[in-house]
């Protein structure tokens, strides 16, 4: 309906602010008029809860369906959003939060809660959903007897903390009081189907309740920060990746190096999806036709013979080469190989759990059936496999400087084992098997809980050995096109500073520009004793305290498993040392950097 034809039937605002209202929507993509609408909606709601008015909106608002998401790498937040929409599809006013956005004092208001988070590392929560995990588990989380809620789970079983967060939330909102309205799913990495499932359920048992009371123009609020918030939308996303050509693939470790580390551009052109500095690629990629070829040859499966996939008919040959995850080994797929094979040493393997994970810690698919060469059918072998998922790199550029490309750090997996040559999927297709000119399917993964201060002038620590280089790159882009003010401070570190030096020329440019205030760089094998980036820090530990008490935002990207933890360990001295504080003390300063975020990390 016109505004014009809304203001004759006797609208509360004057003809000045109709017009001014008309202005500001004509302004507006429809995303954006979403996002007004829900802000209004919340603002309203707030309004009528402060000045302690029983009104028809607060009644509404205390029946609306809080979705809060923990994500890692952005799954979880995708399922989030759809269940809001499922929600909003039945009549249900429904909020979808960041975690890290949530604030922890709301809980005890909440009556219908879903949480859907990952779990990272060993059993831990993602970055976005440190915050809330910790106020659940300390003494200030409140009695939730009248909260309704659900969790969703999302997992690799392959790790020994399967969906451990999850799981977590579940017990401790249980023992805080509050009602489960539909038990726990945990999902492993082909989650869709069963993610779908479970919300509609979800949603056809909360619609009663919900709906009865909703507002009568039920809608998503979508809070700042959001996808949906953004300035231009791309018809491109991960269920419908675009089509990009490789410009370029450069190696940039030396010809002795223990690396190989590239360089990859891609044309964004024509796509209308832009990012920001902190973003990650999604990347589709094609198995190795040579893995393929010898799988079929193990099994002896003939390469055409048909094969239904999720309801799509295709040859064994195409499921193996664009559909199926052929790189990475899971627990799934050796229970189902050895039931289909009828290989006891097998099953009995599978039943060790702890041995089982030790055992496909090492080996890729193709090295468990070369383990166990068995007969089976093209239709058991695919349906022992799991989808293959894409994968995300951090983002190495800026689109204020190179507009429509986006560049790639890529450390090239390559090792040896049991006597074979071994290539990770992704790494592999984009260093070896990807021409350039030739097109892949990729798509923007945004990542909030890693962005650049707001205040150009605001000074940052970056912490980024090897590949981790990649979003500062990104960062001191933006910065420069930004002609920011602010301090920027760099630690990188790898094994040989004639062979490893990732980007060596742009940062030594920047140093001499003076947009790198400082760079401290660790090349670990250049001397008897090793020197990593941790090392660094404490070695200047009373300037990186100094920094932190100006304000400066500290960033750390790379490995997670050593690294970031030995950074996290150097921060904590530091602190200690030229802080004056105790070891909890310390412990609780980072944390309340991380709340304000100017603490965050990007590790994998």
């Amino acid at each position: 309906m016109l505004l014009s034809s809304l203001v004759a039937q006797a609208s509360p605002l004057s003809e000045q602010q109709v017009s001014q209202l008309q202005g500001l929507v004509s302004q507006l993509n429809p995303i954006q008029q979403a996002w007004v609408s829900g802000y209004l909606a919340a603002s309203a709601q707030l309004a009528g809860q402060l000045s302690g008015q029983p009104a028809t909106a607060q009644a509404a608002a205390s029946a609306s369906l809080t979705i809060l998401f923990g994500s890692q790498t952005g799954n979880a937040r995708h399922l989030a959003e759809a269940l809001a929409k499922q929600a909003q599809g039945k009549g249900i006013v429904a909020k979808v939060v960041d975690m890290a956005e949530y604030k922890t004092t709301q809980l005890k208001n909440e009556q219908y809660l879903v949480i859907v988070t990952s779990t990272y590392g060993e059993g831990e929560p993602p970055e976005n959903a440190i915050g809330l995990h910790n106020f659940l588990f300390s003494k200030k989380a409140p009695k939730l007897a009248g909260l309704k809620y659900a969790v969703l789970g999302l997992g690799d079983t392959s790790y020994e903390f399967f969906c451990k967060t999850a799981q977590d939330f579940d017990q401790r909102l249980a023992e805080l009081g509050a009602t489960s309205v539909l038990p726990r799913i945990d999902l492993d990495v082909d989650y869709q189907a069963q993610a779908d499932s479970w919300s509609n359920e979800l949603v056809t048992k909360l619609e009663p309740e919900l709906k009865a009371s909703a507002a009568p123009s039920a809608q998503v609020i979508a809070w700042p920060g959001s996808d949906a918030t953004a300035g231009s939308v791309s018809q491109y996303s991960k269920q419908q990746p675009f089509a990009a050509e490789l410009y370029t693939n450069q190696k940039i470790t030396g010809r002795d190096s223990t690396k190989d580390v590239r360089h990859i551009e891609i044309s964004l052109a024509g796509s209308g999806l832009t990012y920001q500095p902190g973003d990650a690629l999604g990347v589709y990629f094609s198995n190795d036709p040579e893995l393929v070829r010898e799988l079929l040859l193990l099994t002896a499966i003939a390469r055409d013979t048909p094969v239904t996939l999720s309801d799509d008919k295709l040859t064994v040959e195409q499921a193996l080469t664009e559909q199926l995850e052929l790189t990475q080994s899971y627990p799934a797929f050796v229970e189902k190989y050895a039931a289909a094979t009828n290989n006891a040493a097998l099953t009995a393997l599978a039943a060790d759990k702890a041995a089982l994970r030790a055992y496909i810690s090492e080996r890729q698919i193709i090295d468990i059936v070369r383990d166990y060469p068995g007969l089976l059918s093209a239709q058991q072998l695919v349906d022992a496999l799991r989808k293959q998922q894409p994968r995300l790199y951090s983002i190495a550029s800026s689109q204020a400087e190179v507009e429509d490309e986006v560049h790639l750090t890529v450390g090239v997996v390559r090792y040896d084992a049991y006597g074979q040559p071994h290539l990770g999927g992704a790494s592999g297709f984009l260093a070896e098997r990807l021409a350039e000119g030739a097109t892949l399917k990729v798509f923007v993964e945004h990542n909030n809980n890693f962005r650049l201060p707001a205040n150009d002038d605001t000074p940052v620590i970056m912490i980024g050995p090897g590949t981790g280089i990649a979003p500062f790159r990104a960062f001191l882009q933006q910065r420069d096109a930004n002609s920011a003010a602010g301090k920027n401070w760099l630690f990188f570190g790898n094994p040989h500073f004639t062979q490893d030096f990732l980007y060596q020329l742009e940062l030594q440019n920047y140093l001499k520009r003076g947009l790198l205030t400082k760079l401290d760089v660790a090349f670990s094998r250049d001397q008897a004793a090793k020197v990593y980036v941790q090392d660094k820090l404490r070695q200047h530990g009373s300037d990186v305290w100094q920094w932190l008490e100006d304000g400066a935002h500290l960033y750390i990207c790379g490995d997670a498993n050593r690294m970031a933890k030995d950074v996290q360990q150097a921060l904590l001295d530091i602190v200690q040392q030229y802080g004056g504080k105790t070891a909890e003390q310390a412990q609780a300063y980072l944390d309340e950097l991380r709340v304000a975020k100017r603490y965050q990390k990007d590790v994998y």
